[in-house]
């Protein structure tokens, strides 16, 4: 521990090399080489309390906060323990995406798999941009319950361009906040390449959709092969039977033969 704080780290936010407004590229060095990279799009719905018109009853609104190209991070990378810290709009919000590294018993023997153990968010109701007159703005803490998630084998990156959801709980009064990942690829552990992610590791929505865009391909080549088979078979048997000696049934076109 001693000797990875004494680490000279670098973060890099390479943003700029994406052709999506909305996605962030991020990496972290330690010691001059790459140890975490993580690119991705990410979107959080939080609901929050407004007086009603009455100013008497209390009305849920909605908060679309998407993270903002430009945001300044921070991480720690750790054998078994990896961690990406995210803020922008001067620390109004800060994500933190902890990964944990560790092997399962299977069929095969034990294997070695890391996951997305904890997400943390934090946001301020006062910040204007996003929250319009907030009931007691401050500072609120969404976090995940057991988590785990994007759980890849070790030594490969993590990558699902189809959107998902996750679930936190937040502090003010146990709200439900929606963070939404899409366009993912990170990589935490056993990067072995200067920023170049690791063989990827598809997720099953992904493997799901690659399926159904080539199994019509593959379908339709089937049934190709098979209208080619037949029509082979077909015009050999026809070319047999032409050549076949036709035999007389009646015995007066004997004489004929010869």
């Amino acid at each position: 521990a001693a000797a990875r704080l004494a680490a000279e780290q670098e973060v890099e936010n390479l943003s700029g090399l994406s052709p999506n407004p909305e996605k962030d590229i991020f990496v972290v060095r330690e010691n001059r080489t790459t140890c975490l990279m993580a690119e991705f799009a990410a979107k959080f719905i939080v609901p929050y309390d407004v007086w009603a018109s009455n100013y008497v009853d209390l009305i849920t609104e909605q908060a679309d906060i998407p993270l903002s190209r430009g945001a300044e991070m921070k991480g720690k990378c750790g054998t078994n323990e990896s961690e990406l810290e995210i803020s922008w709009l001067e620390q109004a919000y800060t994500l933190q995406l902890f990964f944990l590294k560790e092997g399962h018993n299977t069929s095969r023997g034990q294997e070695v798999f890391w996951r997305l153990s904890r997400i943390r968010f934090t946001y301020d109701t006062a910040e204007r941009t996003y929250f319009k007159d907030a009931v007691s703005p401050g500072k609120h803490t969404a976090s995940s319950h057991r988590l785990s998630a994007l759980v890849t084998p070790a030594g490969k990156s993590y990558e699902c361009q189809a959107q998902q959801t996750i679930s936190l709980i937040s502090s003010d009064h146990q709200k439900s906040v929606q963070l939404l990942l899409s366009e993912v690829r990170i990589q935490p552990f056993d990067i072995t390449a200067d920023f170049v992610f690791s063989e990827e590791h598809k997720c099953p929505v992904d493997q799901r959709e690659q399926l159904e865009e080539t199994l019509p391909l593959i379908l339709g080549l089937i049934l190709g092969l098979v209208i080619v088979i037949t029509l082979c078979i077909y015009h050999i048997h026809h070319k047999l039977t032409a050549n076949q000696v036709q035999i007389p049934r009646d015995r007066s076109q004997y004489k004929h033969m010869g």
